[in-house]
């Protein structure tokens, strides 16, 4: 299945006063390895959205094994779990500039249609970059 990775620096403003990320950004960082993952197959969030879709995340899993630190650089490896119908699920790996895994992760997100609200199905313009 399709994967990507993205690298980021972890700031500052990311850390406690020990210099460890603190465990609610990890959410943002499977958000920043998702969008760029999208964005690899030519699509963004705000495309959907103006094409009527909204992508809520539903589920989401974190494991920590070893904690993120102020100045790491960090990649998140994003991988598309299976053929997304009503939902899309993601795994992710995130390791530091040492390859050392430092937390792998799970979202589950949903198709939804902006104007009534309720479930649809993966845009086929989705499911063409991806080859389906």
């Amino acid at each position: 299945m399709k994967k990507s990775a993205t690298k980021t620096r972890v700031r500052y403003s990311e850390t406690d006063q020990m210099g460890v990320v603190y465990h609610g950004n990890y959410a943002q960082f499977f958000e920043l390895g998702r969008t760029e993952w999208l964005r690899s197959l030519g699509v963004t969030y705000q495309e959907m959205e103006v094409s009527g879709i909204m992508l809520p995340v539903i589920s989401l899993q974190c494991n920590f094994i070893k904690p993120a630190l102020y100045d790491d650089v960090l990649t998140i490896h994003t991988f598309l779990k299976k053929k997304p119908l009503v939902k899309i699920e993601f795994d992710y790996e995130i390791k530091n500039q040492d390859t050392e895994l430092l937390c792998t992760g799970n979202t589950v997100l949903a198709f939804m249609n902006s104007n009534t609200k309720k479930p649809t199905r993966c845009p086929e313009y989705l499911l063409k970059g991806l080859g389906y």
